[in-house]
């Protein structure tokens, strides 16, 4: 006998634009369980209701009274660049961003009435919309230290003789000939400017100023001055006009005065309210985030030999007062590069909500940034992102010469950004 229908899981699920497939690894149920629950077979969990309810409520149309530009959101990622530019006033008309899982957390955050993309080099430039600006965190692989070096290790190209990522670049040039926007922020891993012996940096430089005639300000900027992570990447930004934009004269706060872990951890004393699936009903990080046995003696032995050889390969053990080194988007793997230490036991990795506020996308204590997805996949996700307060940092910077506010100066920007710590 078939159990009370719940009417509105199938038209929940039209309303999102999103198929059963796409649906069953974000709620983490398989297709056939979601195949029941749209037949009216089983009821469907209330959890995937609700995650198909603010899918939805995210895409609803929203009034802009205040819209000073717009802007495109190219590589998208969870939309890290959009977070700075949205509350100047912008308003996102487009958005590309290729993997499916990104594409649901980016849905379940942000206003996508507009379209979401996947392939850009499927998608012509005249049927993107006319913007102000430009922001692209294009593909970093190719180009990071890591990145290189696992390429190396399998003889298989980098940089831009990586047809799948690298040449992505020439997609964001493709598009700036054709649109012309009065500026961009292009945002990439700090090695992009000594990768191939700098000749990969010297060709973007050189499209970008000789080819189309922008006016291009680059500067690394290490993250550590907003959040409790050591994370340089450098930023490259664009003015189709001349005018007096620096970014060498972007101030940014202290980074030796920086803040701690200890200001995104979980408290763990029952200050913080409970967030499943991350924490228990006390508040305590769940015990799966906790290294094995086997997996803390493996890094243990790993970190050794490397040490006896005189190489730096090693597990990062860090406590409430450290910065954390960089995370990558393989934190999902081992959690090596940053194990928070628990005393006596094995250490544990941050879980995902930590990890978006090691990121910056909230400030402690909130859980505001809804995650959808496997926590594998959040991994990869906050790895690949930017840190959003340095991206707020540039953009507020950036704000007076593409019209969305008058001078930002340094007591405004201190007040204003949310800063983590």
């Amino acid at each position: 006998m078939l159990q009370t229908v719940q009417p509105d899981f199938s038209s929940l699920r039209q309303q999102a634009g999103i198929s059963i497939d796409e649906l069953a690894p974000l709620v983490g149920f398989s297709v056939s369980t979601l195949y029941r629950w749209e037949r009216g077979q089983t009821q469907p969990r209330k959890a995937a209701l609700a995650l198909l309810e603010e899918i939805i409520r995210r895409s609803q149309p929203q009034e802009a009274p205040d819209e000073k530009f717009r802007f495109v959101d190219l590589f998208a990622g969870i939309g890290g660049l959009r977070r700075g530019f949205e509350p100047l006033g912008g308003r996102c008309v487009f958005t590309c961003e290729w993997d499916r899982y990104a594409q649901a957390t980016y849905k379940a955050n942000y206003n996508c009435d507009h379209e979401l993309a996947g392939d850009i080099t499927k998608i012509p430039a005249a049927s993107i919309p006319e913007h102000d600006v430009l922001l692209a965190g294009f593909p970093c692989q190719p180009f990071s230290i890591a990145g290189v070096s696992k390429k190396n290790a399998l003889r298989m190209p980098h940089g831009f003789l990586c047809e799948t990522q690298g040449t992505l670049f020439f997609e964001v040039e493709r598009i700036l000939a054709h649109h012309r926007p009065k500026a961009f922020l292009l945002e990439n891993v700090k090695n992009l400017v000594n990768h191939d012996r700098g000749r990969t940096f010297d060709v973007i430089r050189r499209t970008l100023r000789e080819k189309l005639g922008y006016h291009v300000h680059t500067r690394v900027i290490d993250a550590k001055s907003f959040v409790p992570q050591h994370r340089e990447r450098i930023f490259i930004v664009g003015f189709r006009d001349a005018s007096g934009f620096s970014l060498d004269d972007l101030i940014l706060p202290d980074p030796l005065n920086g803040p701690k872990l200890g200001s995104i951890l979980h408290p763990e004393d029952g200050t913080e309210a409970p967030d499943k699936p991350f924490t228990d009903k006390d508040g305590r990080v769940s015990a799966k985030y906790i290294l094995t046995d086997h997996l803390w003696g493996y890094l243990q032995q790993y970190a050794a030999k490397h040490k006896a050889r005189g190489n730096g390969f090693g597990f990062g053990l860090v406590g409430p007062g450290d910065v954390s080194r960089t995370l990558s988007a393989r934190y999902y793997k081992d959690g090596s590069e940053i194990l928070v230490s628990r005393g006596n036991g094995n250490p544990r990795r941050l879980t995902p909500r930590e990890c978006a506020r090691l990121m910056g996308f909230e400030r402690p204590g909130e859980a505001q940034f809804t995650i959808p997805v496997s926590d594998t996949q959040a991994y990869k996700q906050f790895g690949n992102a930017v840190v959003v307060p340095v991206v707020q940092a540039v953009a507020k910077h950036m704000a007076p010469f593409i019209g969305a506010s008058d001078a930002v100066d340094q007591e405004d920007l201190q007040r204003e950004l949310p800063l983590v710590g």
